[in-house]
């Protein structure tokens, strides 16, 4: 018995040196050229993104879960007012009145004011569950 776990000691080692050895010598796949077998491709395991099942559709984000996602980046910058313009496309005014609601900051505009306009609302939301 202990003849054979020394064996197997000695050989497991290499069977697995070997193994890495011989995978560390293939070239890369190429997709536009797969591995073929005579004249018919390798069958590829695990390329292919699962697709949505019939009825099954993409759940799209709410508008405050938008805004909160604008939330995460730096305040005070370009990218957050241009997160917060893709939500609500700005259509400045020349003299726009208070805003009531979040999709009213788009009227205002100077970019400074409109971005912190869209900040007092967002920084209102109550965190939404993910």
């Amino acid at each position: 018995m202990k003849k054979i776990i020394l064996a197997l000691a000695l050989l497991y080692p290499a069977a697995v040196l070997a193994q890495g050895a011989a995978q560390g010598t293939t070239p890369p796949a190429d997709p536009a050229n797969p591995p073929m077998i005579g004249d018919k491709p390798l069958m590829q395991v695990g390329t292919k993104k699962p697709s949505a099942k019939k009825g099954e559709k993409a759940k799209s984000q709410s508008v405050a879960q938008k805004l909160q996602a604008c939330q995460e980046i730096d305040d005070g910058t370009k990218e957050r007012l241009n997160c917060y313009d893709a939500v609500f496309a700005p259509q400045p005014k020349p003299k726009p009145a208070a805003a009531k609601a979040v999709n009213e900051c788009r009227f205002v505009k100077e970019e400074d004011e409109r971005l912190t306009c869209y900040n007092g609302f967002a920084d209102k939301i109550p965190k939404l569950p993910q």
